[in-house]
C-alpha cells in the first residue's frame, strides 16, 4: 500500500543544475507528533524532507492546526534552516499552524486565506490539584506561543494575549496590519502597465457648450456667433442642455459654422 504524504517537494532546478535552486513544499493536514492515518504533518517526516536539500524553500501552508509541541519542533527547524523560507498561506493557518507560519523569512497570504490564533487547549482529569497543574501548564504553553508571535510582529505580549483570549481570526489585510504577514499574494498576469483613463460624454458636451457661449472679443468671431444664434436650438440655455441634452444635429451645425 502506497503511503500518503503531506508534502510534495518540487525541485525547481533542471537536471545538472545547481541543487541550491528553490524547492517548493506543499503542506496540508493536521500537525501531529505521530501520524495515525499517514496524512498528518509530523516533525520527523518534515525534518527528513527539509534537510534533504539546501537553498531557498517555499512552503505552501494550509492547516487547521494540531499539536502545539509538534508545531514548535517544525517552527524551530525552519528558524534554524540556513536558506530563506517563504511561507505562502493559500487556505488557512490556524492554531498551531499559525506558529509554523511565524518562522517564515517572508510570509505571504492569498487574498482569500485566513489566519487564526487562540489559547492552547488540553484535556485533563483528576482532583483540584490536577486541574491546577493543567491550568499552569496551559499558561506556560501560551507564553511559549506568544514568544513566536512577538518575535515576528513586535506587538506587545499583553495585546497578543488578548488576541488569543478572543480567538482572533484574521484575513490577509488584518494579518499584514498586525505584523503576522508581510504581503498579499499577487497575480502578476493581471498587472496592467497602461495608464487608465475615463471618458464622460456628458462632461465633454458641457465643456463644448461652455466654450461656445463664452463672451467673444474678435469681430469675425462675433459675426460667427451671431450666425449661430440664428439657428434654433430648442430655446435652451447651457444649464438646460446639461440637464436635458442637446441634439447631435444642432451641435454639428454649430461646429460647421466654426470651420
Amino acid at each position: 500500500m502506497k503511503n500518503k504524504k503531506f508534502w510534495n517537494w518540487v525541485n525547481q532546478a533542471s537536471p545538472g543544475e545547481d541543487d541550491r535552486q528553490e524547492r517548493v513544499l506543499e503542506i496540508n493536514g493536521t500537525i501531529a507528533e505521530e501520524s495515525w492515518f499517514e496524512d498528518d504533518v509530523t516533525p520527523k517526516l518534515f525534518a527528513d524532507e527539509l534537510y534533504a536539500g539546501s537553498g531557498p524553500v517555499t512552503i505552501w501552508l494550509n492547516s487547521p492546526g494540531g499539536d502545539c509541541i509538534a508545531a514548535s519542533q517544525i517552527y524551530a527547524m525552519l528558524m534554524d534552516y540556513k536558506g530563506d523560507v517563504t511561507i505562502k498561506i493559500d487556505g488557512i493557518a490556524a492554531s498551531a499552524a499559525s506558529v509554523i507560519a511565524m518562522a517564515g523569512t517572508t510570509v505571504l497570504m492569498a487574498p482569500t486565506s485566513l489566519m487564526m490564533i487562540h489559547n492552547p487547549m488540553t484535556m485533563a482529569f483528576g482532583d483540584h490539584e490536577d486541574m491546577k497543574k493543567a491550568m499552569d501548564m496551559l499558561g506556560e504553553v501560551k507564553e511559549s506561543i506568544i514568544n513566536a508571535y512577538e518575535i515576528r510582529t513586535g506587538v506587545s505580549r499583553a495585546k497578543l494575549s488578548h488576541y488569543m483570549d478572543s480567538e482572533t481570526w484574521m484575513n490577509a489585510n488584518k494579518a499584514i496590519e498586525l505584523g503576522f504577514a508581510d504581503d498579499v499574494l499577487r497575480d502578476e498576469k493581471r498587472t496592467v502597465s497602461d495608464e487608465a483613463f475615463a471618458f464622460s460624454g456628458k462632461a465633454a458636451q458641457t465643456s463644448l457648450m461652455n466654450k461656445l457661449c463664452k463672451p467673444v472679443k474678435n469681430a469675425a468671431v462675433k459675426e460667427t456667433v451671431a450666425q449661430m444664434a440664428a439657428i434654433p436650438v430648442r430655446n435652451v440655455t447651457v444649464s438646460d442642455s446639461v440637464e436635458s441634452g442637446t441634439k447631435v444635429t444642432d451641435l454639428e451645425k454649430r461646429l460647421s459654422l466654426l470651420k
